[in-house]
């Protein structure tokens, strides 16, 4: 499909630069299609949902992967910031680097203050540079240390959309994190389990929602434009991802018993369309995965969905639309805008319910 098809008009004050507080006042659009929108809270989940029912959360948690430090070559020096993306070894990370064309393999960076010791500086060698701006870093410390220092020197690492308008501070390393949140290695958020409280947790269980939890670790492809004219000729970074045999198992006996599986987020869902096989049983899984749903992709994990408002011409608008319809979606967020709904990482919710499995795609 065309990638202009996905377009639709986002003024830019529509994008949230902090979140609802408390996270659970947030509003939640629920989108049936072929029914009227439905304009309700993220607190009346509970209501929304069904006894047996189980909601997948994605455990990732994100580490501060921004990192901001100097590039010195033959006594020249300049600016540079990176993000982290994945650990390759003890002391080796894949990162993007910008402006990436002020580095070069050979190059040293150091990040934090020079006159500091311990955990307050840190400093890498360009290994490797390729064409879509990735390096490859081997930094001075390693293993607990390693990660000791960029705990302390990194800052969590806000969508461009975000940090754009506004610096990173304190609040965002507690904003930009899940209270689930369990195992470190997500470069971004799993920004729709960001509304949940314990009130909101316990809400659940008293209406006899289950939940239970995979990982995915968020790469920088939530990220990144689509840059092709066409959907086919986008590529999507892979993630790592697992679901225990266990959860596996539980996931398929609530199925088998009636309950729906509700997706927390558009990473727990392409997780559970990964592990799922034709006939909708969710194998154990544990590897990497670069899925890309688009319109016609037959869901086979996933009954319904929670997630947030996301970008135009967005990978993720391209799930939703493959998940409700590309007509329902963008008559949805056309009411969004509209009634003033909060969109991106910070933002407002939807429950969207799946199309008919039958239906055409909506073009």
């Amino acid at each position: 499909m065309r990638v202009d098809e996905f377009d639709f008009d986002l003024p830019e004050e529509r994008i949230a630069l902090r979140p609802a507080s408390p996270r659970d006042a947030a509003r939640l659009l629920v989108v049936r299609p072929g029914a009227a929108l439905q304009d309700c809270g993220v607190r009346d989940l509970s209501g929304l949902l069904q006894a047996g029912d189980v909601m997948v959360f994605n455990d990732t948690k994100v580490i501060p992967a921004q990192l901001h430090g100097t590039r010195s070559r033959e006594g020249s020096t300049s600016g540079v910031a990176v993000t982290l993306l994945e650990r390759m070894d003890e002391s080796a990370w894949w990162a993007l680097a910008k402006p990436g064309r002020r580095l070069k393999p050979g190059d040293h960076i150091r990040f934090g203050h020079a006159e500091n010791a311990g955990p307050n500086t840190l400093s890498a060698m360009v290994e490797e540079k390729h064409a879509d701006g990735r390096v490859r870093l081997t930094f001075s410390s390693h293993g607990p240390a390693l990660d000791a220092a960029i705990a302390a020197l990194g800052e969590a690492p806000l969508p461009p959309y975000i940090a754009s308008r506004r610096l990173p501070d304190a609040r965002d390393m507690a904003d930009y994190q899940t209270i689930y949140a369990a195992h470190e290695g997500a470069v971004a958020a799993p920004t729709a389990g960001l509304h949940f409280t314990p009130d909101l947790m316990q809400a659940l269980d008293h209406a006899g929602i289950a939940r239970e939890f995979v990982t995915l670790h968020v790469g920088p492809g939530t990220f990144l434009p689509v840059k092709s004219d066409d959907t086919a000729g986008h590529v999507m970074h892979a993630e790592h991802g697992v679901i225990a045999a266990d959860i596996a198992e539980r996931l398929n006996a609530a199925r088998a018993a009636g309950g729906r599986i509700v997706a927390v987020g558009t990473t727990a869902l392409r997780l559970l369309e990964s592990a799922a096989d034709a006939t909708g049983c969710i194998k154990p899984f544990s590897g990497a995965t670069d899925i890309f749903i688009t319109p016609g992709h037959r869901f086979h994990g996933v009954d319904l969905l929670m997630t947030n408002f996301h970008l135009p011409r967005s990978t993720l608008f391209m799930l939703v639309a493959a998940f409700s319809g590309l007509a329902t979606m963008k008559a949805a967020y056309a009411h969004a805008v509209a009634s003033g709904y909060r969109f991106y990482s910070y933002g407002d919710a939807s429950l969207l319910f799946p199309q008919e499995p039958d239906a055409e795609p909506q073009g």
